[in-house]
């Protein structure tokens, strides 16, 4: 009986190092550079959806309908060519030392900038700001420098979205640089302003200095991306639900030609998770059909899983719960369940497997959230949970979040976790 269990353990330890060398191999060739930051620019997202269907089919799992994808349109801003940017006789990095606003309109043209200083005592001042927007009128200076890292809190709380309030406002050809003190988050727009917005590093900033920069932005007023959506039949047949798991692969894209972000945590490493889940119901299939969807375009605004929940493919009212996965990285301080405050139920029950289990250092409850897609199903009325971990990476929306980085130290917790939470759910 001992060599038995000897025997069980070897062939389970193999069984998890096999795992996370696949899901290893899934997130890395995600975040690869020849992916261009799963976006819109040389069309990653294409090239990453292409990759994730060839996934499924070796995982063994099966469109829905006659094709793995359902495409949908969405106008887009983005960056597809120069990004560079001087402050004096230093050359900036993008990224690092500034980053452009995703709905800046970029001219590809080498442009040097005549500033005026705005600071929180000049917008509070209605003189003093009247007498700033009359130089950019009378063409006087063609850039306003925004810097309001000396306010006060209590200021900088009133004087929120200032700086892209102007750059919404002010005539093409003129250029917003705010100087901030926070880490840089990037986006992605769907429209794009007259202006150019461009935020710099305090620390690299002095005033005074020349500045010059030349960002091309091209605007898409129609463009084609797609979700990854596949399926593992249940054991019983004309099943009457269906487990629903599902994870955005897109990310942000490139910043120019030359800069792009990994989104290795955000979200490649929740979309390897897929595969793993598909993987593991096709050789241990529930009773239940299992459908699985990759969303598009979640990074500009949840474009993909609204688009679904509009045009399903199966009948919404069919799901007997749908569980989103984002940031699947790490998990060291455990996991936080979004909608558990809805669906006390299934959190009990999600509590109560992690428990009896002893796998995460916790399951965490919160709130219904807009943040990732299971909102639309939420507002659809298909019981939801969004799960991500928390952990030791903290990087995010940057260009910092590199496959490297991830630990995956909880990811053969989680996903037995989110496997068995489907056997005591059906």
């Amino acid at each position: 009986m001992r060599n038995f269990w000897l025997l069980f353990l070897l062939l389970s330890s193999h069984t998890v190092s096999g795992q996370i060398d696949e899901v290893r191999r899934v997130t890395k060739q995600l975040c690869s550079p020849e992916f261009h930051g799963r976006g819109f620019v040389n069309h990653g997202d294409s090239l990453a959806a292409n990759f994730l269907v060839d996934e499924f089919k070796r995982a063994g799992a099966e469109p829905v309908g006659d094709l793995y994808m359902q495409k949908f349109d969405l106008s887009v801003n983005t960056f597809p060519g120069e990004m560079t940017m001087t402050l004096g006789d230093r050359t900036l990095s993008p990224g690092v030392h500034f980053m452009v606003d995703p709905a800046s309109n970029g001219q590809d043209i080498e442009k040097e900038l005549s500033s005026i200083l705005i600071d929180h005592e000049v917008v509070l001042d209605e003189n003093r700001l009247s007498d700033s927007l009359g130089m950019v009128a009378e063409r006087l200076v063609n850039c306003f420098v925004i810097d309001f890292t000396n306010a006060p809190d209590s200021i900088l709380k009133e004087l929120g979205g200032f700086g892209s309030s102007m750059a919404s406002q002010l005539p093409v050809g003129f250029t917003v640089i705010e100087v901030i003190n926070d880490k840089f988050i990037w986006s992605i727009s769907q429209t794009r302003n007259p202006s150019v917005h461009i935020y710099v590093q305090d620390s690299i900033y002095e005033h005074g200095q020349k500045i010059s920069y030349n960002i091309e932005s091209k605007f898409i007023p129609s463009y084609t991306t797609q979700n990854v959506i596949a399926r593992i039949p249940g054991t019983r047949k004309c099943s009457k639900k269906t487990i629903v798991f599902t994870a955005h692969y897109d990310h942000l894209g490139r910043m120019g030609s030359d800069t792009y972000f990994p989104g290795a945590n955000d979200n490649a490493s929740g979309t390897a998770m897929l595969i793993t889940l598909a993987k593991h119901f096709s050789e241990s299939p529930s009773k239940h059909d299992i459908i699985f969807i990759a969303f598009g375009a979640e990074e500009a605004g949840l474009v993909g899983s609204k688009y679904y929940v509009d045009n399903p493919l199966t009948k919404l009212k069919k799901i007997k719960f749908l569980i989103n996965m984002d940031i699947m990285g790490s998990g060291e301080e455990g996991i936080t369940a979004v909608n558990s405050t809805i669906f006390k139920k299934e959190y009990e029950i999600l509590k109560s497997i992690n428990e009896e289990m002893d796998l995460l250092a916790k399951v965490k409850k919160r709130g219904p959230t807009k943040n990732s897609d299971h909102y639309w199903f939420t507002e659809a009325g298909v019981p939801a949970f969004f799960i991500y971990t928390v952990g030791l990476n903290k990087n995010y929306h940057d260009i910092f979040d590199v496959y490297e980085d991830l630990t995956f130290n909880e990811y053969q917790d989680i996903t037995t976790l989110l496997q068995e939470f489907v056997l005591r759910i059906e």
